[in-house]
């Protein structure tokens, strides 16, 4: 069966990232990507114009017609309806309450489907579909960088109730040390915990990963932090029985620097599975949220959309 073309979406906190997906072979066509930086601050007009123009370019530079555009949202949103649910952070706070969907289609002057997921789920559903979580019966995916994102797939579908799981699949609000995971494990773990140990403020983790050459307090901090995290992982990946776990994010970059005490860890609470950091990059959530246009994997997808 020809399953023809799609467009995938990756919304990010202050851009758009859009391509054609050919489904048939899993690839993004590379020549078709539009980057649009975008004022997530700005009126739902002008983010919603911002992202209807790098859509077009995307369809207009497709090798024939698409059949419709999967995008990868943060949330809180509405992923079955299509409506933002966003109003406690600045980044796309003004779009709360819309319809995305129907304002994307009236924007582009189209009535194809527009269908939405969770963007660590896009990631993960990526990976398992084209990306290093192939073949796999049970995998976990997780998202490192400004929050910290997961999601756990079964056969390519995302587990969002099961006892094997927390909640949603979502693991950044479970208690951890004295907060919760999402504190020990995103971009200002590393910033504050640098700060606390030598008294200097710095911008990012790219910017503390980079002294690590001729800096021990660094080479302790990704340490520690890779210790923590397989410390955190290790309970729900023995839960799940997961065969696989694919890291992304930009601090998944760092991955050689907090790799082997990850791996301890994982060995020290006798996890045993295969661990890949992501070859896709962003690559991944344009991929999988482009297969919700497969309709014979939409209509395994809907309801636990619906559950999202």
């Amino acid at each position: 069966m020809n399953k023809g073309y799609a467009i995938g979406i990756d919304v990010g906190g202050s851009h758009i990232t859009s391509a054609v997906v050919d489904l048939d072979n899993n690839v993004v066509l590379t020549e078709t990507m539009s980057e649009k930086e975008v004022d997530t601050g700005a009126g739902a007009g002008d983010i919603i114009r911002s992202w209807a123009e790098a859509i077009g370019e995307s369809m207009g530079r497709s090798p024939s017609p698409v059949k419709g555009i999967g995008m990868a949202m943060p949330g809180p949103f509405d992923y079955s309806s299509g409506i933002s649910l966003i109003r406690e952070q600045p980044k796309l706070r003004n779009l709360y309450g819309m319809n995305v969907n129907e304002a994307l289609q009236t924007e582009l002057g189209t009535t194809i489907p527009v269908r939405f997921m969770n963007d660590t789920s896009s990631f993960a559903i990526g990976e398992a579909f084209a990306g290093s979580g192939k073949g796999f019966r049970r995998m976990v995916a997780i998202t490192l960088g400004t929050g910290f994102g997961s999601a756990f797939l079964e056969n390519g579908i995302p587990v969002v109730e099961s006892e094997d799981v927390p909640e949603l699949g979502y693991v950044y609000h479970l208690p951890f040390k004295e907060g919760i995971a999402d504190d020990y494990f995103s971009t200002r773990w590393f910033v504050g915990r640098y700060k606390e140990l030598t008294g200097i403020r710095i911008s990012g983790v790219k910017e503390i990963a980079d002294l690590a050459d001729k800096d021990e307090v660094v080479k302790q901090i990704f340490e520690e932090f890779g210790n923590s995290l397989g410390t955190f992982l290790s309970p729900w990946l023995k839960k799940f029985k997961a065969e696989a776990l694919v890291s992304g994010g930009n601090i998944s970059r760092a991955w050689h620097l907090f790799g082997g005490s990850f791996d301890q860890a994982l060995k020290d609470e006798n996890v045993s599975l295969v661990s890949f950091v992501s070859e896709l990059k962003e690559d991944a959530a344009l991929l999988g949220s482009a297969q919700l246009l497969v309709e014979e994997y939409w209509n395994e997808m809907k309801d636990v959309v619906a559950r999202m």
